[in-house]
């Protein structure tokens, strides 16, 4: 009779080895989980760190840019005030009658040679300053573009790692829904000035319907 129990309760006990079992591979499995969702915040948090140090690296080159252009600037306007202040005295002296102070060669002024060096200064330095005008105007739209690529960025990190833990080749299609798990709040970052973003296959840059937002290769 004894033996009989002893039957009828050894299927429970297994059952009951079963469950425990499959309860410690469950709640591993969880503990597994949150360490990965942990490990792609900070991540994430690092990817946008790096951004952000990038960012300020930019702008600093961007003021300091900006401070040669108005140094720039100030000379040129010193330049230009000494040619009039030249070409007054020019006048005032022709107006009084002065005589010039050397016609021996060719009747030029002795200040002529000076004059026409001064122009020439000032020619260049406004060639100088449409150029560095140029780069300028190219900064401020780099600026501006600066929040979207880290968008672009953000994208391209969910990218790499939803292939690498999906062991997908270049050339995969992917969609929205398959970076969910790998971006913040789930959600795609947009452009904040209002570009229309397309994922692109894995491998391939995200990019941004503005003209001019692009990351560069890597």
């Amino acid at each position: 009779m004894g033996l009989t129990n002893q039957l009828k309760i050894l299927p429970w006990l297994c059952v009951v080895a079963l469950v425990a079992g499959m309860l410690v591979f469950w709640t591993r499995g969880k503990a597994t989980e949150r360490e990965l969702i942990a490990l792609r915040e900070s991540n994430q948090e690092l990817k946008k760190a790096l951004a952000e140090n990038e960012d300020l690296k930019k702008i600093q080159l961007q003021v300091d840019e900006v401070a040669r252009l108005r140094k720039e600037n100030d000379e040129l306007h010193r330049l230009r005030n000494e040619v009039r202040q030249l070409r007054e005295e020019k006048q005032g002296g022709a107006r009084a009658g002065r005589p010039a102070q050397s016609t021996q060669s060719g009747g030029s002024p002795a200040a002529q040679p000076e004059t026409v060096q001064l122009q020439q200064q000032l020619h260049q330095l406004m060639a100088e300053n449409e150029r560095l005008r140029a780069e300028n105007q190219q900064i401020q739209v780099n600026a501006a573009a600066n929040p979207c690529f880290n968008s672009l960025r953000t994208i391209e990190g969910a990218k790499d790692q939803w292939a690498l833990e999906n062991k997908k080749a270049n050339g995969t299609a992917v969609s929205a829904e398959d970076l969910q798990p790998y971006l913040k709040n789930g959600a795609l970052p947009s452009c904040p000035q209002g570009g229309v973003y397309t994922l692109n296959a894995v491998g391939a840059m995200a990019t941004c319907s503005i003209p001019g937002h692009v990351l560069p290769p890597q």
